[in-house]
């Protein structure tokens, strides 16, 4: 039986999306969440490309850097049509690395993002200040977020509420079965990052059918690398008085929290 995937590939840098990356907003869009873990993919493939030779990432990253930041800049529509992904690194080092990646879509670029990847220190002994971890997703009921959201990507899901989720605020953890590339293997990272951007439709303020607030960014930062195959999402939506809004996620896996996730919203009434 073949897994299902949110993309196939076509070549070194192009893909293609099935219907399982349908968008939320529209039926020909591509929903970002699974391209953002698409792009984080492309970096861990072109980091590994350029470890030296025998080094392979299986999974795991090729050098003993982690991944600490990642920030992705949505320019426009993002059309459910063939990718094509551009790794290029800007700022190399030892202890430090800077890596950018743009997608282009319909023949123009439609996301750009840049990774920071930060040298591995033991800093056990002064680790602290975390938040508290979120009780696991085994006991608990599975919410229909299709009677919210259509498409494809919220389909493949499976959302798992602490808490039934009331205006501007919800805690949940997120899983799917699907694949991000399809006959590859994504590192931990990668996949985790596959399903972040859902945050912004998990604690909906006002209904899609009522109000529009795509995001037009999703910033991400690590302090712990995620593991496992469960998201867990406490996230906040905020909307100020003038069109702009704020979706704030404290990130977690199932050993605890990992980090952050902050997305800026443009609120606009229906046309």
């Amino acid at each position: 039986m073949t897994m299902s995937a949110y993309f196939e590939r076509l070549d070194s840098d192009r893909y293609r999306p099935t219907i399982h990356a349908g968008g939320a907003w529209n039926a020909a869009e591509i929903h970002f969440s699974p391209l953002g873990g698409l792009v984080v993919h492309a970096i861990d493939l072109h980091r590994a490309a350029q470890a030296p030779d025998g080094q392979q990432p299986d999974g795991q990253q090729p050098d003993s850097k982690q991944l600490g930041r990642i920030s992705f800049d949505i320019l426009g529509f993002l059309a459910a049509e063939d990718c094509t992904i551009r790794v290029e690194t800007i700022r190399p080092g030892r202890t430090i690395e800077l890596v950018e990646a743009s997608v282009a879509i319909a023949g123009r670029t439609a996301v750009l993002a840049r990774a920071w990847f930060i040298d591995v220190v033991d800093t056990t002994s002064v680790a602290g200040g975390e938040p508290e971890a979120l009780p696991g997703p085994d006991a608990l009921t599975r919410w229909p977020m299709d009677d919210t959201w259509p498409g494809g990507y919220i389909d493949s899901l499976e959302v798992r509420p602490l808490r039934p989720p009331v205006p501007g605020r919800a805690t949940a953890w997120l899983g799917t079965d699907t694949r991000l590339v399809a006959g590859e293997i994504a590192s931990p990272h990668a996949s985790f990052i596959t399903l972040v951007d859902t945050a912004n439709g998990i604690a909906v303020r006002q209904p899609p059918t009522s109000w529009l607030y795509p995001n037009l960014d999703l910033t991400i930062h690590l302090y712990r690398q995620p593991e496992g195959s469960w998201v867990g999402l406490d996230t906040t939506v905020t909307f100020g008085p003038a069109g702009h809004g704020l979706t704030s996620s404290v990130l977690h896996d199932t050993s605890g929290p990992v980090g952050r996730a902050e997305q800026i919203l443009t609120i606009r009434p229906p046309r």
